[in-house]
């Protein structure tokens, strides 16, 4: 039996394949749960207009977080942090200090799309990633230094 996910099953495809399926696993389980559609020939072809309407769609998107990646390479950011007499901080630099710092260099960054490499614990200078778009990350560095 053939059926369309609706959704990423991670055994199974991602969302919009097509993909094989056991006739009891497919009728008793995807379709009733709405994970899946039974791929008839229409459902094939409303597939096939959706997906191509989408690639323009996402095309469209990855270009504009290639346009902000091009902004973002040469920024460097600077993160005040309360710190003791041996350069230790109290606490440490999470993403949520790093959104704030692009906030105030003009850039309207998520702070979700954010990942430190490191942990960081002491003044000095560190990689922060950013995730823009599934194909598009973007390495900035920023210094933490005492307040």
């Amino acid at each position: 039996m053939e059926v369309i996910l609706k959704q990423d099953i991670h055994s199974l495809g991602y969302k919009n394949d097509i993909v094989v399926v056991k006739n009891g696993y497919g009728r008793n389980y995807l379709i009733p749960k709405g994970i899946a559609t039974l791929a008839t020939e229409s459902a094939k072809k409303m597939n096939a207009e959706n997906m191509r309407q989408r690639a323009h769609k996402e095309e469209k998107i990855k270009n504009e977080a290639l346009e902000v990646a091009k902004k973002l390479e040469g920024v460097t950011l600077s993160v005040g942090a309360k710190t003791s007499t041996t350069g230790k901080i109290f606490g440490s630099v999470n993403n949520i200090q790093i959104a704030e710092a692009l906030i105030a260099k003009g850039f309207e960054i998520d702070r979700k799309v954010i990942a430190i490499k490191d942990v960081v614990k002491e003044i000095g200078k560190y990689t922060a990633t950013i995730k823009l778009h599934k194909e598009v990350k973007v390495d900035i560095e920023f210094d933490v230094v005492s307040e």
